[in-house]
């Protein structure tokens, strides 16, 4: 759908070619940029979200070998820096917010 055909349809007011083709743009992408925005605010949540040192994550389920060993090596702090960790996965990262939700209101 092009600017030129909804501006039709609805009475918009016309602008330059090039501010059109922009406003399609913006249009045809944003709900490519809200999803990126809502990922932005979500990992900005991880990154306080603290990790209890000592965490043998042998213990959690759900994660794979590779993100086991590199997360017992690296022993990261918060959620936000095991998530920058090559090998941890979003599915290794939600066993360990559920892990450490379990083991909280235990």
């Amino acid at each position: 759908m092009t600017y030129e055909a909804v501006a039709a349809v609805i009475d918009l007011p016309r602008y330059d070619g090039e501010v059109e083709r922009q406003i399609e743009i913006e249009a045809a992408y944003d709900g490519y940029v809200q999803r990126q925005l809502e990922e932005i605010e979500r990992m900005s949540g991880l990154e306080s979200t603290r990790i209890p040192a000592g965490i043998d994550y042998r213990d959690v389920e759900g994660l794979s070998s590779e993100a086991t060993e590199k997360l017992g090596r690296v022993a990261p702090r918060t959620m936000g820096q095991a998530s920058r960790i090559s090998g941890v996965t979003p599915a290794a990262l939600s066993a360990i917010a559920i892990f450490l939700k379990k083991r909280r209101s235990a």
